[in-house]
């Protein structure tokens, strides 16, 4: 859960039409379970991961899971030259 995110949670549209793919974290938990559930299975991981302490990443659209892809891939080239150099 520390290396994925879900996105665009309350768009009903989005999660029909990619197949629950935008709750990555349930698919990747349960990957044996219909995406019609993974709405509600959601609401008790999060609750899980909560009293756990381990992170539930969310993004509340598609774009700012996008943006935010684009800043981690930026980033990693960045270390990637860095590293190189040596």
């Amino acid at each position: 859960m520390v290396t994925t995110a879900n996105f665009s949670p309350t768009n009903k549209s989005l999660s029909w039409f990619i197949g629950g793919l935008n709750y990555q974290i349930e698919h990747h938990l349960f990957a044996n379970i219909c995406h019609i559930h993974y709405r509600e299975i959601s609401k008790i991981v999060s609750k899980t991961a909560s009293e756990f302490g381990i992170p539930y990443n969310t993004y509340k659209s598609f774009t700012s899971a996008i943006a935010d892809h684009g800043r981690m891939l930026k980033m990693l080239g960045k270390y990637d030259s860095l590293q190189t150099a040596k």
